[in-house]
């Protein structure tokens, strides 16, 4: 069975958590909501909680097809946690999907060398982005080997689409 994490930490942005989670779950693969503590209801930007089923200390890239990682401020959070950033540099290394939106790619920056590739993502982070070695697009879903990114809620059906074909 495909398996797939979702990262999830304070103030994520509801949309671009709960679309995938429920997508991906509809195409039959098995979704885990992975936070910095398993159990711990995590507040979106606009208040509907999310409760992560694993710690990302406990989260292991031989367990995962591909990790999503939602935009809003949570990035910011999740980053700020070791056992998070170890685990999605482990999905890299082990050229696993590694799919983000929005604030997304700010893990990305944190966990992969992104140096030459091309990503996309919500216009205020372009520069970072462009600062971690990588080539900034305005599309809605870019694939570049292992990695998606999109930029914003709208992006959401062809970010899932894209998710979904690369990991069946």
């Amino acid at each position: 069975m495909t398996k797939v994490a979702i990262l999830v930490a304070n103030i994520f942005e509801d949309n671009e958590l709960f679309y995938p989670y429920f997508r991906l779950q509809e195409e039959g693969f098995k979704v885990d909501l992975v936070g910095a503590e398993k159990g711990v209801a995590y507040q979106s930007k606009h208040g509907a909680p999310a409760i992560s089923d694993v710690a990302s200390k406990d989260a292991s890239a031989d367990d995962y097809d591909a990790v999503v990682i939602p935009g809003g401020y949570s990035p910011d959070q999740m980053r700020q946690t070791p056992e998070t950033v170890r685990f999605v540099k482990d999905m890299n290394d082990k050229k696993k999907i590694i799919a983000a939106i929005c604030h997304g790619p700010w893990m990305m920056i944190s966990g992969c060398d992104l140096s030459g590739r091309t990503l996309t993502g919500y216009f205020s982070i372009k520069d970072d982005i462009e600062n971690a070695g990588a080539k900034y697009v305005d599309e809605e879903v870019v694939v570049d080997g292992n990695l998606i990114t999109s930029r914003t809620p709208k992006d959401l059906p062809a970010f899932a689409k894209a998710i979904i074909k690369a990991v069946k």
